[in-house]
């Protein structure tokens, strides 16, 4: 029993650091696996903070190595020594998340699926664009200003959402494909 946890584990974190790697292919803004993760650690994880620390840390360093060797030569402007984390509002998507992964993939259902990826893209547009108000210098601190920040974000937000179901898709898709394979019944 030990061991098939251990193995379902094992297979759970490689298919999220697979996951957190495709970060690196060549990408339309916001076509990341983020929500993907999330998601997906949130429904196999049988012990429920793995399903926080171990997406949440092959986003740390995915971002860590994106900031630091992609980032910082392409947008030098930007990058002012060593960047040991990536937006902070991103990380709190991220762990809303797989919060609401826990508690809407509980039986792992195409329609769960569905839902739960529309709602993930929903709530990492809402929090990232509330912290590019808050945080940044580009919109007035009033209504307005949120507003205009949640525009510039409207054409980001369809990459979000598409990114959000390709990944849940191939993530859970692929993991049930590894599963029907490895879970042949033995003939005596």
């Amino acid at each position: 029993m030990k061991e098939k946890i251990s193995l379902r584990t094992g297979m759970v974190v490689l298919f999220i650091v697979f996951a957190a790697l495709s970060r690196f292919l060549p990408h339309p803004p916001n076509f990341t696996p983020i929500g993907g993760m999330a998601l997906f650690g949130a429904a196999y994880f049988s012990r429920k903070y793995l399903a926080f620390l171990i997406p949440l840390a092959a986003l740390w360093l995915s971002d860590l190595a994106m900031n630091n060797l992609v980032y910082a030569q392409a947008y030098p402007e930007f990058y002012n020594g060593f960047a040991w984390f990536g937006n902070l509002y991103v990380y709190a998507s991220f762990i809303l998340i797989a919060g609401m992964g826990m508690l809407l993939l509980k039986k792992v259902r195409v329609t769960n699926l569905i839902g739960a990826s529309l709602l993930a893209s929903v709530s990492f547009f809402l929090i990232t664009n509330f912290g590019s108000w808050i945080a940044g210098p580009l919109y007035p601190k009033n209504g307005a200003g949120l507003m205009a920040a949640y525009a510039a974000g409207v054409p980001f937000f369809w990459n979000t959402l598409m990114a959000d179901l390709f990944y849940t898709a191939v993530l859970f898709g692929g993991y049930a494909l590894v599963q029907a394979r490895t879970s042949q019944p033995h003939v005596a």
